[in-house]
């Protein structure tokens, strides 16, 4: 007989268990990749807290009321105010002499060295090795002081100049802040508002302070005659359109992160651009070797719980008035819904129920626990009954927690075109951390999710 014989053909192709199990196999995971490549993938967003959008940020030109004084005499030339120090009416300011010659060193009386020692605990306190220069400044306030000292009893009620030996001293004509720097931008505040103000590329500070000897004339100090400034920021017509009926505003300050108000207004130029002016009554004395300063308008007050408009769903919960809510056992709320027993007599059963919201006196409870036309009872009164009928929405999303779709509330608190920013701690919300789905558009409630 031929061995090829058909009998002999169907032994060998005859299946055992191991091809079975191994072909079951096979199916479930073509079956499985048809099923993920054509369901829907609900995506899911982690909730984070912030603000809606991140606050504008501009470069200003700071603008002060300042003036330049200048040298009267050519000499050599001794600082004996600190640098950014406010000084009196008649403080002394600085010194001119014809020489270099060592000056008679005066010596401190008690009052002098306790307010000389003053200065330097406050300046140890602060002192950074990176502003070593600051150390100058400390040097001449301290011999400003101890001149003080020497014309106090010879002077009285001097303004302009005097004379110690062979150096004339000169004094401030007014109050105000004295700074050893000037760049040329002095009088900006008296001309019409242009872009290249805005030009940080050309800029350029001058250091005042030099220990050579200065001419008749030359620049010896600014002094700020006032504490109210202004800094001018370039506005977009985006900007102008958030900003338009705003008058008064938070400014964070990027140097150094402090916070404070100004008032705002917005200034027009005759060839349309358009400028914001930021007024403050303080705070100038920390920006004054810095005419260009980097600032934020804290216009994006509204901070919570930043979700996805995407994710926004609506649902419909049954109303019921608060007079039929009853505390079950002293706890949980509840309604006393109208139940057949065995012997089909309807008697008042306690049914707890999640309350999602209270609003107007009226208690929003899902439909899970009540169907329409269930009958609740007044709690002690079987005559007073409510129709569970009515319906109201809620806004909320579906969380992803729980590997499944469960709806949670949300109050919208601000929102624009494609994220929001909704409470925290709300009742039956959401809070930071939670994923959520992104895409709520065909997910159902208790639908199967990724985590």
């Amino acid at each position: 007989m031929n061995g090829n014989s058909p009998g002999k053909r169907l032994r060998f192709f005859r299946p055992n268990i191991g091809t079975i199990v191994f072909g079951i196999l096979f199916i479930y995971i073509i079956l499985s990749v048809i099923m993920y490549i054509t369901a829907v993938h609900v995506r899911s967003y982690r909730v984070m807290s912030g603000p809606l959008a991140k606050n504008q940020t501009y470069t200003g030109v700071a603008v002060y009321s300042e003036e330049i004084v200048t040298a009267d005499a050519t000499g050599y030339i001794d600082y004996y105010a600190q640098d950014g120090a406010r000084i009196r009416s008649g403080g002394v300011i600085y010194g001119v002499s014809p020489d270099l010659k060592a000056k008679t060193p005066a010596s401190p009386d008690a009052d002098t060295l306790k307010a000389i020692r003053n200065d330097m605990e406050e300046f140890s306190q602060t002192f950074d090795p990176v502003d070593f220069h600051d150390v100058y400044s400390l040097k001449y306030q301290v011999e400003g002081e101890i001149l003080n000292m020497s014309l106090k009893d010879s002077f009285v009620n001097v303004t302009g100049a005097m004379t110690l030996g062979n150096e004339t001293i000169y004094t401030s004509g007014g109050d105000g802040i004295i700074c050893y720097s000037t760049d040329g931008m002095e009088s900006i505040g008296s001309h019409p508002v242009t872009a290249s103000l805005f030009d940080e590329k050309s800029y350029h500070m001058t250091s005042l302070k030099t220990d050579r000897q200065i001419q008749a004339g030359d620049p010896v100090y600014r002094l700020i005659r006032s504490e109210d400034w202004s800094v001018l920021i370039p506005l977009t017509a985006k900007q102008i359109v958030h900003l338009s009926d705003t008058n008064r505003v938070r400014v964070k300050f990027l140097k150094d992160g402090i916070t404070q108000n100004a008032s705002f207004t917005i200034l027009t130029t005759s060839d349309g651009t358009y400028y914001g002016k930021l007024d403050f009554s303080n705070g100038l004395i920390r920006y004054l070797d810095n005419r260009y300063i980097d600032l934020e308008l804290v216009t994006n007050n509204a901070v919570g719980l930043k979700i996805p408009v995407s994710s926004i769903v609506t649902k419909k919960f049954f109303v019921i008035p608060d007079d039929y809510a009853s505390s079950g056992d002293g706890q949980q709320i509840g309604f006393l819904k109208l139940t057949q027993t065995k012997n089909h007599a309807a008697e008042p059963v306690f049914t707890p129920t999640t309350v999602y919201e209270y609003r107007n006196g009226l208690y929003y409870v899902d439909d899970s626990v009540f169907g329409s036309g269930d009958i609740i009872v007044r709690d002690g009164s079987l005559t007073e009954r409510f129709i569970v009928r009515d319906t109201a929405e809620l806004e909320g999303v579906y969380s992803m927690n729980k590997g499944y779709a469960v709806f949670r509330r949300i109050n919208i608190i601000d929102k624009n075109e494609d994220y929001c920013i909704v409470e925290k701690g709300t009742p039956y919300g959401i809070a930071q951390f939670d994923n959520i789905v992104e895409n709520a558009a065909g997910v159902r409630e208790s639908q199967i999710t990724a985590k």
